[in-house]
C-alpha cells in the first residue's frame, strides 16, 4: 500500500511538473508575439508621420523620438542648425569616457510620394496578409532609426551596460544635400565634443540572403552645360548655334556614359565603381503664350547633368575632359558647377574606409553579424551619396549598414515596403554590432586589438 502511495505521489507531481513546462511553454511564445507586435507598432508610429520633402513635419518627427528617448532611459537633445529643423541627438553614456564613442545615423527626412501610384497609402504604414509595411521610409531609412532604439531597449532591459558612449543622431535634410543636418552637425562643436571613433549610416536592401555593406560612395558633381550662338529665323542654317553646340556635347557625355555603363553590364565593375551621369534638365526656346516660339533660333541652350564619381577618380582628369570634350571655349561654351563634393577627405585622402583587419571597426561588425546568424556580401561603394560622407571627410572610418536581406530595392520608388520579419532581424543584427562595438577596447599596451564582450 505504502509503495503505490509514493508511486500514485511520484506520478502526481511529474504530472505537475509537466503541465507546468506546458504552461510556460505556451506563456513564452505569447511574449514574444506581444513584444513583437509592440515593435512594429511602434515602428509603424514613426513611419505614419509625414516628413516627406519639401515640408516635412520635422517637429513631430523629434517629439515621437524623444518619447522613445524618454521610455528607454537615454539622454536626449533637439538641436536646431537651421531654424524649424531639429536634429534629435540620443546618449547612452558609457562607463569610460575617455574611449572614442560610437554614433549610429539616420536621417529624418524621406523623398516625395505620388500617392495615386501607391497600392497603399504612403503614410498609412500597412501591413498586408504577407508582413509587408508598405510605407515611405520603410526602407530609407526610418527602418534603421527604429532598428538602432529597439535594439538599445533590448541591450538596456537585458542589463548590458555600455563601456563606450553611443549617440543615435537622428538628422534632417539628407534627401536635399544635408547642408542644414549632417554637414553643420560633422562641423560643429557639438560633434566635436562627441568624440566618434566609428560611424554606422545607412546602406540599402540586398534581394539575397546576404546583407550589403558599404565603405565608400560616389560623390556628387552637379554639371551645367552652357551653349551660345547667333540668333536667327528658324528656317536658317547656320554653324555653331546653340543648340547644335550643346547636342554636340550631349552626344559626347552619351558616349562617356555608355563606356561606363558597359563596364557594369559586362561584370567587370560593380555599379559604385563607375561614373554615372545622367542628364537632369534641358533648358531652351523662347517661351510663347501656347508654349515656345518656333521659328526662332534661340542664342542659349543649357542642360543639366547629374554626375557621380567614383571616390578612386582622378578628379582633374575629369575636369580636363569637361573643359576639352563637352563644353569647349571653341564653341561658344562654358561649364558650372552646382554640387562638386570633395572625393578627399580633410588630410588629402581618398575617402574610404578599411574593411580588413586593420580596421577593427569592420572586423567587429563581421563577427556581430555572424554570431547574430546573418551573412555579408562583398563590401562595395555606395552608387548614390549618404550623410556619411561627411564623417569621413574627417577622417572618421564609416559603415554603409541596412539590415534588410530578401528584399527588392524600393528606395524612393512607388511601394516601398519592408517585410516585418526581417525588420525584426534587422533588430537582432544591430543588438549584436551596438554590443560588440560598445564593448570594444584597444590593447594600448600591446598596440593590438581585443573584444572584450
Amino acid at each position: 500500500m505504502e509503495t503505490a502511495f509514493f508511486s500514485f505521489k511520484n506520478n502526481l507531481l511529474l504530472l505537475l511538473i509537466f503541465a507546468v513546462l506546458l504552461l510556460i511553454l505556451t506563456i513564452h511564445p505569447l511574449e514574444a508575439e506581444s513584444e513583437d507586435a509592440a515593435i512594429i507598432s511602434r515602428f509603424q508610429q514613426y513611419l505614419q508621420i509625414n516628413t516627406a520633402q519639401p515640408s516635412p513635419l520635422y517637429q513631430q518627427s523629434a517629439d515621437f523620438l524623444i518619447s522613445q528617448a524618454k521610455s528607454i532611459g537615454l539622454e536626449f537633445q533637439s538641436i536646431e542648425f537651421a531654424q524649424n529643423k531639429p536634429l534629435v541627438l540620443l546618449k547612452w553614456p558609457g562607463s569610460d569616457p575617455s574611449l572614442h564613442s560610437i554614433l549610429l545615423n539616420s536621417h529624418t527626412d524621406v523623398v516625395p510620394v505620388e500617392q495615386h501610384k501607391w497600392a497603399h497609402h504612403p503614410f498609412g504604414a500597412h501591413v498586408d496578409s504577407d508582413g509587408n509595411i508598405f510605407a515611405r521610409g520603410s526602407q530609407d531609412m526610418k527602418c534603421v532609426g527604429m532598428q538602432y532604439l529597439e535594439a538599445i531597449r533590448r541591450l538596456k532591459s537585458s542589463g548590458f551596460h555600455p563601456l563606450r558612449s553611443v549617440y543615435l543622431s537622428f538628422v534632417p535634410d539628407e534627401e536635399i544635400g544635408s547642408r542644414d543636418g549632417a554637414k553643420k552637425f560633422a562641423d560643429s562643436d557639438i560633434f566635436n565634443s562627441m568624440n566618434v571613433g566609428i560611424a554606422l549610416d545607412e546602406g540599402l536592401a540586398s534581394p539575397s540572403e546576404n546583407y550589403r555593406t558599404f565603405y565608400a560612395e560616389r560623390n556628387p558633381w552637379w554639371l551645367v552645360i552652357k551653349a551660345t550662338g547667333p540668333p536667327g529665323h528658324g528656317a536658317k542654317l547656320y554653324d555653331n548655334s546653340a543648340m547644335e553646340n550643346l547636342l554636340k556635347s550631349v552626344e559626347s557625355i552619351r558616349r562617356f556614359r555608355a563606356s561606363q555603363f558597359d563596364l557594369v553590364k559586362a561584370g567587370l565593375k560593380a555599379e559604385g565603381e563607375v561614373f554615372s551621369v545622367n542628364m537632369v534638365f534641358l533648358k531652351a526656346g523662347t517661351p510663347s503664350p501656347t508654349g515656345f516660339v518656333m521659328n526662332l533660333q534661340p542664342s542659349e541652350a543649357e542642360a543639366g547633368f547629374d554626375i557621380r564619381v567614383p571616390p578612386t577618380a582622378d578628379p582633374e582628369s575629369l575636369e580636363r575632359q569637361f573643359a576639352e570634350e563637352w563644353a569647349p571655349v571653341s564653341r561658344n561654351m562654358t561649364f558650372q558647377f552646382k554640387e562638386k563634393a570633395s572625393i578627399h577627405d580633410k588630410f588629402g585622402r581618398p575617402m574610404l574606409t578599411k574593411t580588413d583587419s586593420s580596421n577593427p571597426w569592420w572586423s567587429l561588425l563581421e563577427e556581430a553579424v555572424r554570431k547574430a546568424n546573418g551573412k555579408l556580401s562583398k563590401p562595395e561603394i555606395f552608387p548614390a551619396s549618404t550623410d556619411a560622407r561627411y564623417f569621413r571627410e574627417r577622417g572618421l572610418p564609416a559603415i554603409g549598414f541596412s539590415p534588410m536581406a530578401n528584399t527588392p530595392i524600393l528606395l524612393h520608388d512607388h511601394n516601398e515596403f519592408l517585410n516585418q520579419d526581417e525588420y525584426l532581424k534587422g533588430i537582432n543584427i544591430y543588438e549584436s554590432i551596438i554590443k560588440a562595438y560598445a564593448s570594444y577596447v584597444e590593447d594600448k599596451s600591446t598596440g593590438s586589438s581585443r573584444d572584450e564582450l
